[in-house]
């Protein structure tokens, strides 16, 4: 290990104000004296640092800059206040994740020490965040949250004063202070320059129910409610979810009582991603005793939707493109029932479903594509006449009110339930509203291949396929090979590859931005012409899985 390292590492001890992560620097120094093992990892903590990735800084929590930790915060703090202007107001929240409220306690205070207002909204879902900066005239707003990622990690996202997630060059910017200032004092400084910390979390709230709740609103339904069962998953979603269906006039939900609660170890979990198996299975018992109609959960910030619905005896999760799809419907049709001549976009991440596209074609409404993650969806319309109706990514992230400029998984739940509430008055489903659209548009089957692996192979992974592209996927000749890293792609250049097959299928590969994995997504295309819509899925969905077979072996050797 070379003195150089030695010397980071001991700078950082001075300036930790934690004692859990100084002592397990201090481990890890003692250590490396000697053990190959612990060297390693103290030079895998201080060669790099984090970078702000789809949805911001995250990481597993522990010492040194490539890793959450006070230090990490307090750093990206004094960068955001370095970029913005003097006496600027700051909204932080945090979910209830270990640590998190310690880093909102810190971000706060290094606002206030550089002469800004920190507005501090609490433990709070990830859209309020959003919704106030915006709301309250802020000049940003950051979240401590690591949204769906392990139990180990956190994280921080960082909202512009239009209450969407930084895009280049703003993240460049505060990342290039971080890494040229002097390491953060240890001891807390306290308010300087006219700086403040104001409570507002109770404002916030109620600005963001009245919103909503203004938004959505709707005529009430005929016939039984809607029997539903909701799971927070350990989160910080019930309180504000509850109070919005109160608003709306929408059934109480039951709540699995053993996720009810905040908690950031997330005891019943293997996993705090309603999109890993398993971790809906609480819901789906509580469903089945009482007889539920629906079962909706939202990820741990309380930023993305997931909904099932009753198949075969057992449930059914919605894949985000289903659910996606059919929410874009619900809302184009109230706006025809409307008669509302504003011009509306439909817009989806690229590795989501073309559905959506179709339905916009044949809505005569504007359609975009943009780059994963939300901080790009939520710009789609800027720039346009069109306002956004709909955003979503398949990874159960939707935005259906733009008056906040993220994923929200507290309006989409609401909408989600009326729409659900809405089919089941007229004698059908959203099972069967899907079958309408597959009928029309053709049946869109998609799936992922998923393979965790560190960073650095995913970039080697899409390299090799970049330098050698296949020619076909099980049979199926490769039509178009869309490289989106040069300059001269449809979007700002990003790592990833999209193979066109015939028929209108679609391969994407990508490493992800907010964990070590690489990502396959894989989407399959079948007509149904004589309504057969059962074959026609079992075509589509064994085609996927022989394209997804024959995609692995290219990004594994």
């Amino acid at each position: 290990m070379t003195q150089q390292l030695r010397s980071a590492a001991g700078a950082w001890l001075a300036c930790d104000p934690d004692p859990q992560t100084r002592a397990e620097l201090e481990a890890l120094l003692a250590a490396s004296a000697t053990d190959p093992e612990a060297a390693g990892e103290l030079q895998r903590r201080f060669e790099e640092r984090l970078r702000f990735g789809t949805a911001g800084l995250r990481a597993p929590l522990g010492a040194g800059p490539a890793r959450m930790n006070r230090v990490v915060v307090r750093q990206a703090t004094a960068a955001v206040m370095a970029t913005l202007p003097p006496g600027a107001r700051v909204v932080i929240g945090h979910d209830a994740r270990r640590n998190s409220d310690v880093f909102a306690f810190d971000a706060a205070a290094f606002v206030a020490a550089a002469g800004g207002e920190a507005l501090r909204a609490g433990c709070v879902p990830t859209p309020v965040v959003a919704h106030a900066t915006v709301d309250l005239g802020a000049d940003a707003g950051i979240v401590i949250t690591a949204s769906h990622n392990p139990p180990e990690d956190n994280g921080y996202k960082l909202y512009d004063a239009g209450g969407a997630q930084i895009v280049p060059p703003a993240d460049a910017a505060v990342e290039a202070h971080m890494a040229a200032a002097p390491l953060p004092y240890r001891d807390t400084l306290a308010p300087s320059g006219g700086g403040a910390i104001t409570d507002v979390g109770s404002e916030a709230i109620e600005r963001y129910l009245a919103d909503i709740a203004g938004r959505l609103e709707m005529a009430s339904q005929p016939g039984a409610p809607l029997r539903v069962v909701y799971t927070p998953l350990h989160g910080v979603g019930a309180r504000l979810l509850g109070a919005l269906f109160e608003r709306l006039g929408l059934p109480v939900p039951l709540i699995v009582d053993s996720q009810a609660e905040p908690d950031g170890a997330f005891p019943t979990l293997a996993f705090p991603n309603p999109e890993e198996p398993g971790a809906l299975d609480a819901a789906y018992e509580l469903a089945d005793r009482t007889g539920a109609d629906l079962v909706i959960a939202n990820d741990p910030d309380g930023d993305r939707l997931a909904v099932a619905v009753p198949s075969g005896g057992g449930w059914r999760r919605l894949t985000g493109d289903e659910l996606g799809a059919l929410l874009a419907d619900f809302l184009l049709r109230r706006r025809a029932a409307g008669g509302s001549p504003e011009q509306v976009l439909l817009a989806a991440s690229v590795v989501s479903s073309q559905l959506l596209g179709s339905m916009a074609a044949e809505a005569g409404v504007a359609h975009a594509e943009t780059l994963t993650g939300f901080k790009w969806i939520a710009r789609a319309a800027d720039g346009r006449p069109e306002r956004l109706l709909l955003g979503y990514e398949e990874a159960l992230g939707y935005a259906v009110c733009d008056t906040v400029r993220d994923k929200d998984g507290i309006s989409a739940a609401a909408l989600a339930v009326q729409l659900a509430g809405e089919l089941q008055a007229a004698g059908s489903s959203l099972p069967e509203r899907l079958d309408d659209l597959h009928r029309r548009h053709g049946v869109h089957v998609t799936g992922q291949v998923t393979l965790r692996i560190p960073p650095a192979e995913a970039a080697v992974a899409t390299g090799r396929l970049r330098a050698n592209p296949p020619a076909e996927l099980a049979g199926h000749p490769v039509s178009d090979v869309l490289d989106y890293s040069g300059p001269a792609g449809p979007l700002p250049p990003t790592d990833m590859l999209a193979f066109r097959l015939a028929g209108g299928d679609r391969v994407i590969v990508r490493p992800s931005g907010t964990e070590p994995k690489l990502k396959v997504y894989i989407e399959t295309i079948e007509g149904a012409p004589g309504g057969d819509l059962a074959a026609a899925r079992r075509q589509a969905q064994d085609r996927l899985g022989r394209i997804a077979e024959a995609v692995r072996p290219l990004v594994t050797t």
